[in-house]
């Protein structure tokens, strides 16, 4: 199964790339980010804050034109922004395990909304995506402060080991995962000689469960679209809303991923 091909240039239909129709992104203090707006402009829109894989950067995340496109045309504003830390040459990635040194991630992405309505006019319904590394900031984030955002959606990533004690709660997240993800597996995987061990994805959607107030640990429905084979837990606390999403694919995002989870975000369960 293909996933979107990334394609350096700005998204086609969109209103303004870059920042406001300047070339290059929006400027804030301590970093910056990249906004693509619908056509109809962004006064009221709801966002997509998405985050980027480790070594890319929010530029290259608004050339991805197969999902950038999809998302904006579903009348959705998309900010970009570039994570708090350096990743090899000229990449960057995300500041997110607890006790690192570096930029305040939940800050610096609160202050990147802030600054898109005061810039664009976008609304305060923001939905928290993320890519890999993009996915293990979502998901530290939702555990951490899920009263941040709206909803969280995090793609191929989840926690490292040792996973967290606990989340805060209620949380609205939709977790989506390769069956033949091998950068970052199912079950996690150790790196640089046991310095990181990435966490098991079934036991970060237990630690939501419990975080959610779920009366009991197997899914309450399971459903198909396309692809993906679907698992979720509706027997939870008032204000929260759990799904999980397997697909047979390795580490990208899916096509269809766009329109199955913005269907999710825009259902009133999830509001």
């Amino acid at each position: 199964m293909k996933g979107f091909v990334l394609a350096f240039c700005l998204a086609a239909g969109a209103a303004w790339a870059g920042c406001g129709g300047a070339p290059g992104p929006c400027l804030l203090d301590g970093g910056e980010y990249h906004a693509v707006l619908p056509s109809e402009g962004g006064t009221g829109a709801p966002v997509i804050l998405w985050l980027h894989g480790a070594g890319s950067n929010g530029g290259n995340a608004v050339a991805n034109t197969g999902l950038v496109d999809r998302l904006t045309a579903r009348g959705y504003a998309v900010l970009a922004p570039t994570g708090g830390r350096t990743f090899g040459d000229r990449g960057a990635s995300w500041n997110f395990m607890p006790g690192w040194d570096g930029r305040d991630e939940v800050d610096f992405l609160k202050r990147t909304v802030a600054d898109a309505s005061a810039r664009f006019g976008t609304s305060d319904r923001v939905l928290l995506a993320g890519f890999s590394a993009g996915g293990f900031m979502v998901s530290y984030l939702a555990c951490a402060a899920p009263e941040s955002f709206t909803a969280y959606a995090p793609v191929a990533g989840g926690f490292w080991r040792p996973m967290p004690q606990g989340c805060k709660g209620p949380v609205r997240l939709f977790q989506t995962h390769g069956w033949t993800d091998t950068t970052v597996p199912l079950e996690g995987r150790i790196l640089r000689s046991g310095q990181f061990e990435q966490g098991d994805i079934f036991a970060g959607m237990e630690l939501w469960r419990i975080a959610n107030a779920c009366a009991g640990q197997d899914p309450t429905a399971y459903s198909e679209t396309g692809v993906f084979w679907r698992r979720k837990w509706d027997d939870c606390a008032k204000g929260s809303a759990l799904e999980f999403a397997l697909w047979p694919g390795g580490h990208t995002v899916p096509e269809g991923w766009a329109d199955m989870v913005l269907d999710w975000f825009e259902a009133p369960e999830s509001r």
